[in-house]
């Protein structure tokens, strides 16, 4: 049997009853954590144009737009995906060699429920699998280092939650899985340099794309069944030779995936949670700084730091801005918070940020590469005029697996984000279906995503 049929059997075969009550917990809360980002995002200007661009093109109303209407599922797939990853908010795993964001595949995977009426219980189930199946690939095949983009593995993740949510039996679902993983391997150029649009949406068309595959697979047209192993396959020609028995695999990774505490890339989040709390304690004065020195570990040096994947000292787009240590640093010492608002155009341009974070350097440390990803190590130093030096070492933040998110706060994130699409009632409606999910079929919850309002 291939490893794509072992992965197939495994989808295939997997249920709501093999779900912890922490799973099923973490799960509920990563659902109301991704509608919260996605709702907020519904004013953003990528966001604004692929709605223009489903207007215009139209598709059968089968599955619903968060904000309002209907669309074809793959399409369905594409917005959802675009708003849940749009503000960078949403949930993250990390692995030593690679970074995901799992709930990328709830915009997919919501449709393809939507689409096959599922209950919520078999939604969160199809959600369990791709959350299983990106974090697991995570571990043990990273590519990053390889020039590759994580929404490489996650196009196996994508279909599997897809084939799960729409019933597929386990060939139908190794069809879909083997073409979504032979056709969209992206290049990790998308998170390099100068950033563009593409780094919110590289996900969402993956999402697209392997909605698409799952839907020609349960039409009957097959994949190459030795997509992992075989001749040029994805082992052979991007991962490498790596092991993984899916027969042995549960569904509890979700409990080792990290929620966002501030509106940042993921590795900044101890960094930010530092610096606001020397602030707090300390209410030091920008102009005051001499220097701030961060030391890191070496991930986050290489993509937010100036490593590897570029320059992080100019800042000019909401893209770059949220992978630049440097500038989320400054906007949280200056504002003493990081939300959407620090990405606004006149935010980023603001000489008073521009000017920090230039007195802003990062470097790695070995020992705090070592701890990573068990830990999320940082030290911040600041250095004022006259001398006097402020320090604090970090090893994780509120929302890590370590400490993880309670629902309240989650909640709370999810009323300040969805608080200018939405009013209070519609808020509390949200919030409770997510919360008893489990026990409502899913078109509950995306009729009243379709009562979102578009500002």
């Amino acid at each position: 049997m291939s490893l794509v049929e072992q992965l197939a059997e495994f989808v295939a075969t997997a249920s709501y009853e093999d779900l912890s009550q922490a799973a099923r917990k973490a799960l509920k809360i990563r659902v109301l954590d991704s509608l919260g980002c996605a709702i907020g995002a519904l004013s953003g200007e990528p966001v604004q144009y692929i709605r223009e661009h489903i207007n215009d093109f139209g598709g059968s109303e089968r599955c619903t737009l968060i904000g309002g209407g209907k669309t074809a599922p793959d399409r369905a797939a594409f917005y959802n995906s675009a708003l849940v990853r749009y503000l960078d908010f949403n949930d993250s795993y990390i692995a030593k060699g690679e970074t995901c964001h799992p709930s990328d595949n709830l915009g997919a995977v919501l449709a393809a429920s939507e689409y096959a009426k599922c209950s919520g219980r078999e939604f969160l189930t199809g959600l369990a699998v791709a959350y299983q199946v990106q974090c697991r690939l995570s571990d043990v095949a990273p590519v990053r280092a390889r020039g590759f983009d994580h929404t490489t593995q996650g196009s196996y993740a994508a279909a599997a939650g897809i084939s799960k949510a729409l019933g597929l039996n386990a060939a139908q679902t190794a069809n879909a899985i083997a073409i979504s993983g032979t056709a969209f391997n992206a290049l990790r150029v998308t998170r390099t340099g100068a950033l563009s649009h593409w780094k919110g949406l590289a996900y969402p068309n993956t999402a697209f794309c392997a909605t698409h595959a799952s839907f020609l697979a349960m039409r009957g047209i097959t994949g190459p069944r030795e997509v992992f192993e075989g001749n040029k396959g994805f082992m052979d020609s991007i991962a490498g030779r790596f092991t993984l028995d899916w027969s042995r695999e549960d569904l509890e990774r979700v409990n080792r995936t990290i929620i966002k505490k501030y509106n940042a890339e993921i590795h900044s989040q101890s960094s930010l949670e530092g610096i606001l709390q020397l602030q707090e304690e300390h209410r030091l004065r920008p102009e005051d700084i001499s220097h701030i020195e961060i030391v890191i570990f070496d991930v986050a040096y290489h993509i937010i730091g100036g490593g590897e994947e570029g320059d992080k000292a100019h800042v000019r787009t909401k893209e770059e801005a949220d992978h630049s240590l440097p500038y989320m640093v400054a906007a949280a010492f200056l504002d003493q918070e990081v939300t959407p608002a620090q990405y606004r155009p006149e935010r980023i341009r603001g000489e008073d940020v521009q000017t920090l974070l230039r007195k802003i350097s990062v470097k790695p440390l070995k020992e705090y590469s070592e701890l990573f990803p068990e830990r999320m190590p940082a030290c911040l130093t600041v250095i004022m005029k006259e001398g006097k030096v402020f320090r604090i070492e970090k090893n994780d933040y509120e929302g890590f697996h370590t400490r993880p998110m309670s629902w309240e706060r989650v909640a709370d994130k999810f009323a300040g984000l969805s608080k200018p699409f939405t009013g209070d009632a519609l808020r509390r409606e949200i919030t409770d279906a997510v919360q008893d999910l489990e026990n409502i079929p899913v078109s509950e919850l995306t009729g009243l995503l379709a009562k979102v309002k578009v500002s």
